[in-house]
């Protein structure tokens, strides 16, 4: 899989207080674990809202979390490559969810990753198409598209043949089912 890169441009304050540009970097730091054609690029979290003082959050990269922070925000770009032939029969669900230190979120359903956070979801998609499956259907989405999530069981499935980017900003929520 070859992980895209994401340019990112934060800006801040100078010492008299204009707007100025603090970093503009590539961000490297995706998570991604072989034979998974997904990559997970964490662009910003903040710990708690409202934000106070500078908003100095970057994400470690040092370490990884399905979800926000308790109380936080978490905005990252996911890519989807096209999803191998035989996934839905793949049985190890359970396992990729534990490896991200999400183990409770995997649910057994009628995609091997179907899961559901405790978050509302903003999600956009950048490059490409992606099939959003729920319980009982499916969603076509392409460029341009945005989907709120609101704590529903789902999974995501590139039936196409060419890489899929999504943009999430994740908000920890209290949500009934």
């Amino acid at each position: 899989m070859q992980i895209t890169t994401v340019r990112r441009v934060v800006t801040g304050h100078d010492d008299n207080g204009h707007a100025v540009v603090v970093a503009d970097d590539i961000v490297d730091g995706a998570f991604h674990r072989p034979g998974r054609p997904v990559a997970l690029t964490d662009l910003w979290s903040i710990a708690s809202v409202p934000v106070t003082g500078s908003g100095e959050n970057e994400p470690k990269q040092d370490s990884f979390s399905l979800a926000p922070p308790q109380n936080g925000v978490l905005f990252r770009v996911v890519q989807f490559d096209p999803e191998p032939p035989g996934t839905r029969n793949r049985t190890d669900g359970a396992e990729v969810f534990a490896g991200m230190g999400a183990g409770g979120n995997h649910v057994a359903s009628r995609h091997p990753y179907m899961h559901r956070t405790e978050t509302v979801d903003f999600a956009i998609v950048l490059q490409g198409s992606i099939t959003m499956l729920l319980d009982q259907e499916d969603v076509e989405l392409s460029a341009g598209d945005v989907v709120i999530q609101r704590g529903t069981n789902h999974a995501w499935s590139n039936r196409s043949a060419e890489t899929c980017l999504v943009a999430f900003t994740l908000v920890d929520a209290r949500l009934d089912p």
